[in-house]
């Protein structure tokens, strides 16, 4: 499901809005990245945590299940999870 449209959008969502040709060629690029087998593979475990999480009665509504380093998930904020590993001008590794 898709996040909602926010009438503030981020630098990269503005820019999209601006650009349509930008963005259709993101979302060719969206299509064939999402259609790899470790992408389903990925979409699948998270799910599986998000279900759970759930079902336990913790709120995810706007939120991700991220992975931690000892290989458990953990309920977090989405853009925080999404901005960690190097997006935009914030690189974690250079």
């Amino acid at each position: 499901m898709a996040s909602p449209r926010t009438s503030n959008p981020r630098k990269s969502a503005n820019n999209y809005r601006k650009n349509p040709l930008s963005y259709r060629k993101k979302l060719e690029y969206d299509k064939r990245y999402n259609a790899r087998e470790d992408r389903k593979q990925y979409r699948r475990d998270h799910g599986r945590a998000r279900y759970a999480a759930k079902k336990m009665g913790m709120a995810v509504t706007g939120r991700d299940m991220s992975r931690n380093s000892n290989g458990s998930y953990s309920v977090e904020d989405s853009s925080t999870n999404r901005a960690r590993n190097g997006h935009g001008k914030n690189r974690r590794y250079k």
